[in-house]
């Protein structure tokens, strides 16, 4: 068997990293850009940190803003004409999954136009050109998405989540800057932090995990244990702060490479039919999708209850694996996450639809255990 680990160009790290932007467009030769953001970062200034560098290095740009929590086909098809209009040919990506998702769904248009539809983009589309350029900034300590290889739009006409792998579409530069992290309220801290978690804990049980992966994935997860409550409960807290944006680019790096599972598969359908935030929908499921899965995974969630600091001496291998669960439980609980799909709004009678998509998604085949249609279906009956 053969293992493919593919990873982005150059990476910058650490507060005030955004102000190597002027030098990064300058190496890349880029003469305009097309900012992608959204408007709860205009409005609440964290874009603007990185658009005044932009302005006292008098590069040009204009700014596409039109963007929903869970970006959609017609988000792209707008930014492409955005793009084209705009003369630019890089982009700047502020923001969480997605801004960044949709710029990739954008880059990867305007280079492969043959794609232009958007929905044949869904699964691992043959695509010939990489995207333009994006420089990619996380605002969140969740997704990874600079890193990544994947993205997720939604598709209006069928309301579902679409998951996009393609190499071409991997950011150009990636600079992850604790300081556009500052302001996140901690609802959201901690909903992305969960997001980052189930990355690494899915990355590492995943069936396509191997050495490489699980190195990544496990120092992610000591971090994130060791940084999320912190985060969440002293939002200026700048080693957590620090300790949490890279812990989620650390987290990506791998799954990005091996792919998910389970939670992933079931969280999509919860985003796209009822618009719940994607850390959010994956907290919630995390610990029962964990317990699901425990058979086949002892003693690798052995290992995962160390790193979230639980002494597991004299345990058998059994009560170190459900540690583990419970350890990722109380901390969704200590950071505040819902615990039951009628919190977000969805009932019993909607659970046939989320099966339904959950059963076809793509992460869904990453799990360690398989899965039937019936067995999701008793899944989210445990956390209605």
């Amino acid at each position: 068997m053969t293992n493919r680990f593919i990873l982005n160009e150059v990476s910058y790290f650490g507060a005030g990293a955004r102000h190597e932007l002027p030098q990064v467009l300058e190496r890349l030769g880029r003469k305009k850009a097309l900012v992608v953001t959204d408007k709860g970062l205009l409005a609440v200034g964290t874009a603007q940190k990185v658009i005044s560098v932009l302005d006292e290095a008098g590069f040009p740009y204009e700014i596409y803003s039109e963007i929903k929590p869970n970006p959609t086909v017609t988000n792209v098809q707008q930014g492409v004409a955005a793009f084209k209009a705009s003369g630019a040919d890089c982009m700047v990506a502020i923001g969480g999954g997605s801004s960044m998702d949709t710029a990739k769904g954008i880059g990867i248009v305007v280079a492969n136009p043959e794609f232009a539809d958007v929905v044949s983009l869904e699964g691992c589309a043959p695509t010939k050109h990489k995207s333009v350029p994006i420089i990619a900034f996380p605002t969140t300590a969740g997704t990874g998405a600079e890193v990544t290889i994947n993205y997720v739009i939604i598709d209006e006409a069928k309301s579902k989540k679409m998951v996009c792998v393609d190499p071409n579409d991997i950011p150009a530069v990636a600079i992850v800057d604790p300081e556009l992290m500052y302001s996140l309220p901690k609802g959201l801290t901690a909903a992305t932090g969960m997001d980052a978690l189930t990355h690494a804990i899915e990355g590492y049980i995943t069936k396509g995990a191997w050495v490489m992966s699980d190195m990544y994935e496990l120092q992610a997860i000591r971090m994130i244990a060791k940084h999320l409550p912190k985060a969440v409960e002293e939002p200026q807290n700048e080693e957590a702060r620090e300790g949490m944006a890279l812990a989620q680019y650390i987290a990506a790096q791998a799954f990005s490479n091996v792919g998910l599972g389970l939670v992933h598969g079931m969280a999509h359908p919860m985003g796209s039919l009822f618009d719940v935030p994607h850390g959010v929908a994956n907290a919630l499921l995390l610990p029962t999708i964990m317990e699901f899965n425990m058979p086949l995974c002892i003693e690798k969630y052995g290992v995962i209850a160390k790193e979230m600091g639980v002494d597991t001496t004299g345990m058998s291998p059994e009560e170190a694996a459900q540690s583990a669960c419970d350890a990722v439980k109380s901390l969704a609980l200590r950071v505040g996450i819902p615990q039951h799909l009628t919190d977000l709004g969805i009932t019993e009678d909607n659970i046939p639809a989320l099966a339904a998509q959950a059963i076809t998604d793509v992460c869904t085949p990453g799990n360690p255990r398989d899965v039937t249609e019936e067995q999701i279906c008793e899944l989210y009956h445990k956390v209605l």
